[in-house]
C-alpha cells in the first residue's frame, strides 16, 4: 500500500528576507503590512504534514517586523513522518509553499502508521480441521513373529530431511541380534513418527518388496506433497491470489507449519475475512489434495474524516472524503481516492497499489495535487496562491513475513513541484520560498530507500523505520549554486514506535523520530514540529528545521464500554517534545517544544472521534485565533461501509 500520497495541503509559511520583501514593498505600498509569526506560518501552501520553523529578523529597514515563521508540511495520524521547512536565502522570500498534503505524498514526511496489537491466530486445528492423520501407504506383507531374523544395516532411502544419523538412532537397537518381522515393522514406525514428530503429516516409511541380501534390510521413505490445490469460495478475488500464496508453504516434503504459516498469514490479509483448509488423498500414494475454503472480506469502504490538523493560513478546519477498493480486478489490486477541503485549500489523492508477486510484493503509483490560499490576516491582501504536486513510484518487497514478524525493503522514486503566485497587481509567480526560482518554482527529484521492521504479538507490537533520501539534479529539478538549498541534498530518516498492552483496551505508545542531514534543505524536505502528530499544543509545524528529532509518551485508559456496540470510551494523558536545528543557517528561537496534555478517544462501530487538549510548557510567539493554535485538537471519522 501506498503510504505517502496527496492528501491535503499544508498552510503557506512566510519567511521574510530583506532583498524580496524590499522590491515588493516598492510594489505593494501603501499596502504594507505589519507581519506576525503566526500570520507568516499562514502563508505557505501545505505538503506533507510538517512544522515550522521561525525565521531570524529580516534586513534592518524592517526591523519593527517579527520574524516570520516558515511553511510546514502536515503529518497524516496514519503516514509515515517527515519534516520539511523554508530557509530564507537570497533572493529572500516574502512566503513558503508546501506540497499537497497527501496522505504520504513524501514517503520522509509522515508518521508511523499506529500498530495494533497481533489478533489471536487461528489454531491448526482451526484451520486444516482437527483430523490430521498419515497417509495410508502400501506395504509388504511381512511373515509373523514366530521367524527371527538378524540385520547387520537397516538402509533407509528416499529422504531429503534427514541424515543417515538421524536413523541410526532409532536403528541402533535393532542391528546384530535376532529380531522379529514385528520389531522389524516397529522401525519402520517409528521413522514414520520421526517424520510426523517434525511436521512431515504427509510423509512416512514403508518396507518395499526385496531380497534380503548381506543381513541388510531396505526401508524406503515416501515424502509427501500436494498435488493440486483447488480454492473455494471466492468472489470476486482471484483463486491465483491464494492459490499463489498457499503454494510458498507446500513444497514437497510437505510440512505443516510451514503450511499453517501461509495459511495464518492469508488470514490476516485485508482481502480474507476467513480461511480455512482440508487435506485429502490424491490420485498416487503420498500425494495429497489441499482444498481450501476462502470467505472474502468486504473489499470496497468509503470514509469521511473532519479535524482541524491543518495549517491556519489556509484554514484549519478539514474535510476529507476517501474512497478505497483493494481488490479492483480480482488480482488484489489496490485503488484510493481522497478528495479534502479547507476554508483555503484543496487536495486530490490518486493511488493505486499492485502485488507483483505471492511473496506480497507491491508496486504502487500515487499523484497528488494541491491548490491553496492564503486568508489568514494580515497576508490576505497579498492574495497569495499556491500550487503544488506530487507524484511516487514505489516498489516494495518483504525479504522475512511470518505472521508476526515482517522485515521489508523498498525503493521510491518520487516528484514534487510548487509553485507561488502573488495575485496583488498582478504579479503572478514570485519567490517565496528559499530556493524558489524567479517565477516562484521548487521542484525536487529523489530517490528514496527504506527498511521496515515490525514485530507483532497480541500483548505487545514494535515498528521501525529507516529512509535515506537521495535528492538528484534531474527532470528538471532545482539546483542553486553555492549554500542555496535546491534537489540535490541528502537526509536519513529514522522513526519508532511501540505499543504495549497494559491491560483490557489499556495501550501504552511510545513513538519517536529523528531526521539528520549535512545539506540545508528546501521546505520539502525539512522536520517539522508541532501538531496532532508530532507535539500537541502547539500549531501545525510551529518549528520547520533541516534536522529535527521528537518523543512522544501516551497510555490510553479505558472509562466506558459496551460490548453490544463495541463501543469504548478512552482518556489519553500524554507527554511530548521535540527539538530542531538547522545545518547553517541560524535556529529558529525557540527550536525545542514540550507539552503535556490529556485527551479522549470514542470508538462506536463505524464511527471514532478524537479531541486532544495540549498545554505547551515551552511559550512561542503567535496568534490564538484557531483551536489549533489554542493546543485543541479534534478529529471525527466515519466509514460507511
Amino acid at each position: 500500500m501506498l503510504q505517502s500520497h496527496c492528501h491535503g495541503v499544508n498552510p503557506l509559511n512566510l519567511p521574510i528576507t530583506g532583498s524580496a520583501i524590499g522590491g515588493l514593498l516598492l510594489l505593494l505600498s501603501p499596502f504594507t503590512p505589519s507581519f506576525s509569526g503566526s500570520a507568516a506560518r499562514a502563508a505557505a501552501p501545505a505538503q506533507k504534514p510538517l512544522p515550522s520553523a521561525v525565521t531570524p529578523p529580516v534586513s534592518s529597514f524592517l526591523e519593527s517586523w517579527p520574524a516570520v515563521t516558515p511553511p510546514s508540511i502536515e503529518t497524516p495520524e496514519h503516514s509515515p513522518l517527515g519534516p520539511l521547512e523554508l530557509t530564507p536565502q537570497p533572493p529572500a522570500v516574502l512566503a513558503q509553499t508546501n506540497l499537497p498534503d497527501t496522505d504520504g505524498a513524501s514517503p520522509s514526511l509522515d508518521p508511523l502508521p499506529e500498530e495494533a496489537p497481533l489478533p489471536v491466530l487461528p489454531t491448526p486445528e482451526e484451520l486444516l480441521g482437527p483430523d490430521i492423520t498419515p497417509p495410508s501407504l502400501p506395504d509388504t506383507n511381512l511373515p509373523g513373529d514366530d521367524a527371527t531374523i538378524v540385520i547387520q544395516r537397516f538402509e533407509v532411502v528416499g529422504s531429503t530431511v534427514f541424515s543417515e544419523a538421524d536413523f541410526e538412532t532409532i536403528t541402533t537397537d535393532y542391528v546384530d541380534r535376532p529380531i522379529t518381522f514385528t520389531e522389524v515393522r516397529a522401525v519402520r514406525d517409528a521413522i514414520s513418527q520421526l517424520y510426523l514428530d517434525n511436521g512431515y503429516i504427509t510423509s512416512g516409511a514403508i518396507i518395499p518388496p526385496q531380497a534380503i541380501q548381506d543381513s541388510v534390510v531396505q526401508i524406503q521413505v515416501v515424502e509427501g506433497g500436494v498435488e493440486e490445490i483447488v480454492i473455494e469460495g471466492t468472489q470476486r478475488l482471484l483463486p491465483g491470489y491464494v492459490s499463489s500464496r498457499i503454494n510458498l508453504g507446500t513444497g514437497a516434503p510437505l510440512q505443516v507449519d510451514r503450511l499453517l504459516e501461509r495459511l495464518q498469514l492469508l488470514r490476516l490479509d485485508p482481502l480474507i475475512d476467513n480461511i480455512s483448509a482440508d487435506l485429502q488423498a490424491g490420485t498416487r500414494p503420498g500425494t495429497n489434495l489441499l482444498v481450501v475454503s476462502v470467505t472474502e472480506a468486504t473489499s470496497f469502504s468509503a470514509r469521511y474524516t473532519l479535524d482541524n490538523n491543518r495549517n491556519p493560513s489556509v484554514g484549519s478546519i478539514r474535510n476529507q472524503i476517501q474512497l478505497t477498493e483493494r481488490n479492483l480486478t480480482g488480482l488484489g489490486d489496490g485503488l484510493t481516492l481522497g478528495y479534502n477541503i479547507t476554508s483555503g485549500s484543496q487536495d486530490v489523492d490518486f493511488a493505486y497499489t499492485l502485488p507483483i508477486n505471492p511473496y506480497n510484493g507491491t508496486l504502487s503509483f500515487s499523484l497528488g495535487y494541491t491548490g491553496s490560499e492564503v486568508l489568514e490576516s494580515p497576508f490576505e491582501i497579498l492574495e497569495v496562491t499556491s500550487n503544488a504536486t506530487v507524484a511516487e513510484l514505489t516498489l516494495r518487497q518483504p525479504v522475512i513475513q511470518t505472521p508476526t514478524q515482517e522485515l521489508a525493503l523498498g525503493l521510491i522514486a518520487s516528484r514534487q513541484g510548487t509553485q507561488t503566485f502573488l495575485g496583488i497587481a498582478d504579479i503572478g509567480g514570485f519567490p517565496l520560498s528559499a530556493g524558489a526560482n524567479d517565477e516562484g518554482r521548487i521542484a525536487v527529484t529523489a530517490l528514496r530507500f527504506f527498511q521496515e521492521w515490525s514485530q507483532r504479538s497480541p500483548k505487545q507490537v514494535i515498528a521501525l523505520r529507516s529512509q535515506f533520501n537521495l535528492g538528484l539534479d534531474a527532470l528538471g529539478s532545482t539546483v542553486n549554486s553555492g549554500d542555496i538549498p535546491d534537489s540535490q541534498f541528502f537526509s536519513w530518516l529514522g522513526q519508532g514506535q511501540w505499543v504495549q498492552l497494559l491491560g483490557p483496551d489499556t495501550p501504552l505508545l511510545l513513538r519517536g523520530s529523528i531526521q539528520l542531514t549535512p545539506d540545508p534543505l528546501l521546505t520539502l524536505e525539512r522536520y517539522g514540529l508541532g501538531g496532532q502528530a508530532t507535539v500537541r499544543g502547539y500549531s501545525q509545524d510551529e518549528v520547520l528545521t533541516d534536522n529535527g528529532a521528537n518523543l512522544s509518551l501516551e497510555v490510553r485508559l479505558p472509562i466506558w464500554r459496551d460490548r453490544n456496540s463495541d463501543g469504548l470510551l478512552q482518556v489519553t494523558p500524554f507527554i511530548e517534545g521535540g527539538v530542531g536545528w538547522n545545518t547553517q543557517e541560524a535556529d529558529p528561537d525557540p527550536n525545542s517544544l514540550l507539552s503535556i496534555g490529556t485527551g479522549l478517544l470514542l470508538q462506536v462501530e463505524n464511527l471514532d472521534v478524537r479531541a486532544d487538549f495540549g498545554i505547551p510548557l515551552i511559550s512561542t510567539d503567535g496568534d490564538n485565533d484557531t483551536l489549533q493554535e489554542q493546543g485543541i485538537y479534534f478529529s471525527l471519522g466515519y466509514s460507511f461501509f
